[in-house]
């Protein structure tokens, strides 16, 4: 059974054990979609001690809550409280001491591997002297809160974060800035010899309060958490953001004294299945997966900017090292910071402020985009906004 399976096989079982198997409530949900139902009565019947622990969850949650939509003739969906969470073991919740957003996550470390390296490896990154490193671009967990009726269960609370590319980036300086912040909190891992081993477009995250003036809704993130409309937004360069690295279960660090390096490890499957070394003819080849690292940051900037919008050619060289098939060739990270450097240095600023344009958009639509982009971007140069929003 490949490591992928395995993977897939203990998640199965743990959320069969913890929230049950779905087959009553698949009925039931058919019937009415908008019930508690599947891994969401495990919260509900927590509530209570999550509040007691400091976290408040939404009112859909409380197990004094009832549908407000019965008898209406509304639909579930047009309600705050028909919003169902998407994973059974994610939930978002509010700190009652400062009133900020959290998110909760079910964690069985006993009994499943990646848990349990995800834990220590977070641990590891959110104490210090490295949870004050500015390049620590990793989600840190404020504290892992033990489960009372199961003594497998722990709940580890995370930062309220948004996925990288929503909205989208309004200017070239935007995404060279992402592509920077990407850069150093690798480097930072690699320097402490840590290997993320699924650094991909679903693990990356950015902080986006700063752009939203109101907090988004953690399930519908077009709309106001308060559900009272669209949820607005800034872009990057008015509100500058920054990017965190997020789930540690596949990740491995390595002590100094007991690892030769570089380390040769098998290959695990994340959620770039496109690495060279994780193809089926390579499954029982031991790889480095520090290179690994290199290929799934260069092949997310290779598909989800090169492939994805025109103009970003000035990453073309770069790219190709970073994703070559032979994981030797491709350059360590210190050398992958050191040519992005020179790389965003050569870039003049017409073309930071410059519009990114996404292949498949419409010329009609670009041409009636381009006058707000120019009254914009005229705006923040007056202001003196860089067109390179570090935050």
């Amino acid at each position: 059974m490949t490591s992928k399976n395995i993977r897939r096989a203990s998640f199965e079982a743990r959320r069969d054990r913890v929230f049950g198997p779905p087959t009553d409530e698949l009925r039931q949900f058919r019937e009415d979609p908008g019930i508690i139902a599947f891994g969401e009565p495990w919260w509900r019947d927590h509530y209570e001690w999550l509040l007691q622990a400091g976290y408040t969850l939404r009112p859909r949650y409380n197990p004094k809550w009832t549908r407000p939509w019965l008898g209406t003739g509304r639909s579930y969906e047009d309600y705050e409280e028909g919003q169902r969470i998407t994973f059974s073991e994610i939930m978002d919740a509010t700190r009652t001491s400062d009133g900020s957003f959290v998110s909760l996550k079910l964690i069985d470390p006993i009994n499943g591997r990646s848990d349990l390296q995800e834990v220590q490896t977070n641990q590891y990154l959110s104490s210090e002297p490295l949870a004050s490193d500015s390049r620590n671009h990793c989600a840190q967990i404020s504290e892992v809160i033990q489960v009372p009726d199961d003594e497998n269960l722990q709940v580890m609370v995370m930062p309220f974060l948004r996925p990288l590319d929503d909205p989208l980036f309004a200017t070239f300086g935007e995404a060279v800035v992402l592509f920077s912040q990407l850069f150093e909190g690798l480097q930072f891992l690699h320097e402490h010899r840590v290997a993320h081993r699924d650094c991909t477009h679903g693990n990356i995250m950015m902080d986006a309060s700063p752009m939203y003036p109101h907090p988004w809704h953690p399930i519908k993130r077009n709309k106001r958490r308060d559900w009272k409309g669209k949820a607005k937004h800034y872009t990057r360069t008015e509100r500058p953001v920054k990017y965190y690295y997020i789930d540690f279960g596949l990740s491995q660090r390595y002590s100094d004294s007991t690892h030769p390096w570089p380390p040769l490890e098998l290959p695990v499957h994340g959620g770039d299945k496109t690495a060279p070394e994780n193809q089926e003819a390579k499954y029982n080849i031991p790889c480095n997966p520090f290179a690994t690292d290199i290929y799934y940051l260069g092949n997310l900037i290779r598909e989800s900017f090169m492939q994805k919008y025109y103009g970003f050619g000035f990453m073309k060289d770069l790219v190709e090292d970073m994703v070559q098939d032979d994981p030797s060739k491709r350059p360590e990270i210190n050398e992958v910071v050191t040519r992005f450097a020179k790389i965003r240095g050569s870039l003049y600023s017409w073309k930071l402020r410059g519009r990114t344009i996404r292949r498949k958009e419409w010329k009609i639509v670009t041409l009636w985009r381009y006058p707000p982009h120019i009254f914009r971007t005229i705006r923040l140069v007056v202001t003196r906004k860089s067109a390179n929003p570090d935050p």
